[in-house]
Order: C-alpha cells, then sequence, then structure tokens
C-alpha cells in the first residue's frame, strides 16, 4: 500500500476553551476525494485549515506529502502542494481574472509571463469561462468568481486540493456550475478534501464521507454506506434532518 499523502493523527486544537478538535485522526490516499460534513461547529473548517497551517494546532501530528506540519519551517513547501479554495472567493478585486491567475504563478512558482499566462488561459476555460480572462471580479458572478478562485488554486499545479464550503455564499442557481468544476476534478484524480453541505455532491464524487460532530469524527463510510445504513445514531439524527428523512 502507498503512503497516504495526508496522514493526520491524534490531533487537537483549542480555541479558548472551546476544544474544535478533540483528538482527530484521518488518512487520505493519493487521488481519494474525502467530503467532510456534519453541524456547524463541529470542527469541519478547522480541521481543513490544520491541514495547510492556517490554524495551528496543540497536539498530535499532520503529514503532508511526507512533509510534517509539526513545526513552520517548511510551511511554504506544503503551501506549494497544497491549493485551497475559500468560501468567500478572495480574489484581488483590482485584477482581472487572468491576472488573478498569474500572480502566484509568477511570485511563487516563477514562471514567465507567457508562460503563465498560457495556463492561466488553459485553466480559465477548464472551468468554462475563457471569454472571461479580462473581466474584474466586479464583473462576474458569484459561480464565475469561484471558478476563478477554482483555477487560481490549480494554477499552482498542487497535488491536493482543498475545498471550504466552496458553494455556501451561492444563490442556488450558480452552485451547480461550481459543482460540476469539482467533479471534473475528482473524475481526473485529484486528491480532494471538500467540507460540504451538498448531499448530492457527497454522493456523486467522494470515496469516502467523513462525518464530524463537536471536534471528533463520528462515521466514515463509502457514499452508498453513509446516506443508507449509518451505522451510529448521531449520524442518523444529522442525516434525518438535512435529508427530511
Amino acid at each position: 500500500m502507498a503512503e497516504p499523502i495526508i496522514q493526520i493523527k491524534d490531533v487537537k486544537k483549542r480555541f479558548g476553551r472551546v476544544e474544535a478538535l478533540r483528538g482527530v485522526s484521518l488518512d487520505v490516499g493519493e487521488g481519494e476525494v474525502i467530503v467532510v460534513v456534519g453541524p456547524s461547529g463541529s470542527g469541519k473548517t478547522t480541521l481543513l485549515r490544520c491541514i495547510n497551517r492556517l490554524e495551528e494546532y496543540e497536539e498530535g501530528t499532520i503529514i503532508v506529502d511526507g512533509m510534517t506540519l509539526d513545526n513552520t519551517s517548511n510551511i511554504n513547501a506544503i503551501r506549494c502542494e497544497v491549493g485551497m479554495v475559500f468560501q468567500s472567493f478572495n480574489l484581488f478585486a483590482h485584477l482581472t481574472a487572468l491576472q488573478n491567475l498569474m500572480l502566484a504563478q509568477r511570485t511563487v512558482r516563477k514562471r514567465s509571463r507567457e508562460e503563465a499566462e498560457r495556463i492561466a488561459r488553459a485553466l480559465l476555460a477548464k472551468v468554462g469561462i475563457p471569454e472571461k480572462s479580462e473581466a474584474h471580479p466586479a464583473q462576474l458572478s458569484g459561480g464565475q468568481q469561484q471558478r476563478v478562485a477554482i483555477a487560481r488554486a490549480m494554477a499552482m499545479n498542487p497535488k491536493i486540493m482543498l475545498f471550504d464550503e466552496p458553494t455556501s455564499a451561492l444563490d442556488p442557481e450558480m452552485i451547480k456550475e461550481v459543482l460540476d468544476v469539482m467533479t471534473s476534478l475528482a473524475k481526473e484524480g485529484m486528491t480532494m478534501v471538500v467540507v460540504s453541505h451538498e448531499m448530492g455532491f457527497a454522493r456523486a464524487a467522494a470515496d469516502r464521507v467523513i462525518f464530524m460532530d463537536e471536534g471528533l469524527i463520528v462515521e466514515q463510510a463509502t457514499p452508498h454506506d453513509f446516506f443508507e445504513n449509518p451505522k451510529e445514531e448521531r449520524t442518523h439524527l444529522f442525516l434525518s434532518k438535512i435529508l427530511h428523512l
């Protein structure tokens, strides 16, 4: 068996008196798509942010692509391999879509202007908006902005993509266009950890669904087993509320 590309071992994280993570362990294989679900405040986003050290954790170990996050000496090397897409699109308002995609390529990957532009245009085409290259974020819909944000993360050639509720800020009709892009990435073999309330995406694209509550992983299973035959009563209660079972 190949070594997992993400190894999380007994990770604990506090915010004051609140135990956000209470000893979480999880392995993610290369090319695997993990969807993390659970109620608000269950630790989902905190776990995601710990994977690229946007949050520091007090105890435990996280190893990403063979590099440990227990100290900050190699954090930039790790972040080069891990793309992240947030709820809010975090695009630079004064830059065009094309320029947003080129900036990190030029400054971090040290690519030439020509190479960065070629990659940027190809990725805008990949996410379905090649005609928006010269548009500024204010001229784009929410769904288009989020697709630019996904393309920007992809421009760094990451080995892993993290998504923190990427559709939660979108109008309902814009959600599908973003999920379609994410589904295509999953089919291409990108390693993905996705925090999402989109159960249809979890059913269709996940290799495993992880259910978290109160800072712990309560249950993990294939989508079929998770939705059709949850083992834990807490999982069943959660699903009954969101799926109106």
